[in-house]
Parts: structure tokens; C-alpha cells; sequence
């Protein structure tokens, strides 16, 4: 059995070679290919009871796969996910000349219902980047950390692995690296500058740093994706917000108010670091559903 250096890997000598191409090549997170891998193993698993192997194969194998899924009462986007594994996979193998064709290639994904992204209104943020206080060195990473996920729509696995050298103080730009190693340029606004350049020079050095990550915990370590979620956690709920709020609520946030604000979907796509313009298009239906209240509140008609 092969393993790559992220110590994932699986019986299958394919499997190994898929996750290694997803690691290396497409720059994939540990947590994604656990995912990955995950799906390759039920698939696995099934193959097994059915006294069948990979290399065997067929459309028709897959159908009874998803049947089995579905008898599971999986839901959509957990069947979808499923699915997306195995098209990735065999797409791989008949690439590679594993497999003579590609068994997957007529395989679809269940038809997902448009989830309306959670967000904060502006009243809302505001609230929060209130909370955190500025007379501690902890206080004040927190109240710069919220106003980047804020001013950079940034994810939070971005936000915990910036650097001191992808701030640029003269220009005021954020240089993230995304999903895939892909890099991205955001601008991001005066008072958030303001704060992050205060933390750098007077907060940062306090934590002792034993990394060149910009935010750090008590040790002087990288936070984690988990201490950023409880801090997340705690402010909304000091702020008085009952919802279920995540890092990620920030980003949302930040697609929705600029979209209000008269940015348009290209701008926002890029600044977001979407490869593709319909992971954008979600936040449109945010305005859609706001311009159909506007018209029944204010047209005449409606009025009547």
C-alpha cells in the first residue's frame, strides 16, 4: 500500500495515485482529500460485498452504487458529493490508462435546491467588530481578525495562514492564497488597514511568534480553523445574534453588501476567488428576493 505524505491513502494502489494527483497536482486541503478519500472507501466497501473490484468496473455498477446510496436516505448534497468523487476518479483512472473507458461519463448529479447563503446585515457587523476589546493583545487580533473576514470576504483557512509578507501597508492590498495555491489581490479598506498595521507593530511581537503567520495563539503559534469558529461563536453571541454564525457567515456578508452597494458579479467573483461566476451567482438571489419586496412595498399597483 502507497502513502502520500499527508498519511492518506487506501488499499487501492488507484486510489493512492488519485489522492497524490489531487494533493500535488491541484494543490488540494488535508480535509478535502479525507473527504475524497472517505467516498473512494464506501465505494470500496460496496465493491467488496458484491465480490467485485474497481478495475471491474462498469455504468452499470455504478447505477446499482446510487441505488444503494439512495437506500441510505443520503441526502442530495451528500449523494452529489458522492458521485463527484467517483466521476473525479475514474476520470482520472482512464486518463492515466488504468481503464479503457471511462465507466462514470454518463453519471449525473442529483438536481440540488439553491441554498440561500446566511448572512449579517450591516447593522449586524457592526455590532460584532464592536465586541472584541482593544486594551488586550488578545482583544485586539480578535477585532483585526473579524475586520478582515469582513473587509477581504476572505475564508478562514485564508485568514489563518496569511503571512506578514502578503500585506502590503503602502498600498493597502492583501495578497490570499486560495483554494488550489491559486493567489488572488484584495484591496481592503482604510480602517481595517489602520488595525492591521497597529497589530503587526505594537500587538504581534507580545505573542512571541515561533511562525510568520499574522495571527497567532497564547503559544505564538498559527491559530486553527477551530479557534477562529469559537471566537466567531463568541462575539455574535456577545453582540446579541442567536443564528448560527460561522467565519464563513463574514464572506457571505461580504458578497451581499457589496452587491447592494452596486458592485457588480465579476468583480465580486474575482475578489471572492470563485473560479467559476456561478458559485457567485448564488448572492443574486439575495437581491432578487429583496427588489421583489421593494416593488410589492413601493409600485402602485401593488398598493392597491
Amino acid at each position: 500500500m502507497t502513502e502520500n505524505k499527508n498519511n492518506i491513502s487506501c488499499k487501492h494502489q488507484w486510489v493512492d495515485r488519485y489522492l497524490e494527483h489531487l494533493l500535488i497536482e491541484r494543490g488540494l486541503a488535508e480535509n478535502s482529500l479525507d473527504g475524497y478519500l472517505r467516498d473512494l472507501e464506501s465505494f470500496q466497501v460496496f465493491l467488496d460485498s458484491k465480490s467485485s473490484t474497481i478495475e471491474k468496473t462498469t455504468s452499470q455498477t455504478l447505477l446499482l452504487y446510487l441505488t444503494y446510496l439512495r437506500s441510505k436516505s443520503l441526502k442530495s448534497r451528500s449523494l452529489a458529493r458522492h458521485l463527484s468523487s467517483l466521476r473525479g476518479f475514474f476520470a482520472f483512472c482512464a486518463s492515466r490508462g488504468f481503464l479503457k473507458e471511462n465507466p462514470a461519463i454518463l453519471l449525473e448529479n442529483p438536481k440540488l435546491p439553491k441554498k440561500i447563503p446566511e448572512f449579517l446585515s450591516i447593522d449586524e457587523i457592526h455590532l460584532v467588530l464592536e465586541r472584541p476589546a482593544l486594551n488586550t493583545k488578545l482583544g485586539f487580533r480578535d477585532k483585526v481578525m473579524l475586520e478582515l473576514l469582513y473587509a477581504a470576504g476572505m475564508r478562514v483557512s485564508e485568514l489563518i495562514e496569511l503571512k506578514i509578507e502578503d500585506f502590503d501597508p503602502q498600498t493597502g492590498l492583501l495578497i490570499i492564497l486560495g483554494k488550489g495555491s491559486k493567489e488572488r489581490i484584495v484591496p481592503i479598506h482604510y480602517t481595517a488597514q489602520h488595525f492591521l498595521n497597529q497589530y503587526i507593530k505594537d500587538w504581534r511581537p507580545a505573542f512571541k511568534p515561533n511562525v510568520k503567520n499574522i495571527f497567532l495563539n497564547r503559544s505564538g503559534n498559527g491559530l486553527t480553523r477551530q479557534g477562529v469558529w469559537k471566537l466567531i461563536k463568541k462575539y455574535t453571541f456577545e453582540a446579541g445574534i442567536r443564528r448560527s454564525i460561522s467565519p464563513h457567515t463574514f464572506r457571505h456578508s461580504f458578497a451581499t453588501h457589496l452587491l447592494d452597494g452596486g458592485a457588480d458579479l465579476r468583480t465580486v467573483q474575482l475578489l471572492l476567488g470563485h473560479a467559476d461566476i456561478s458559485a457567485t451567482e448564488i448572492y443574486t438571489h439575495i437581491q432578487a428576493g429583496r427588489l421583489v419586496q421593494l416593488h410589492k412595498r413601493f409600485h402602485p399597483r401593488s398598493l392597491m
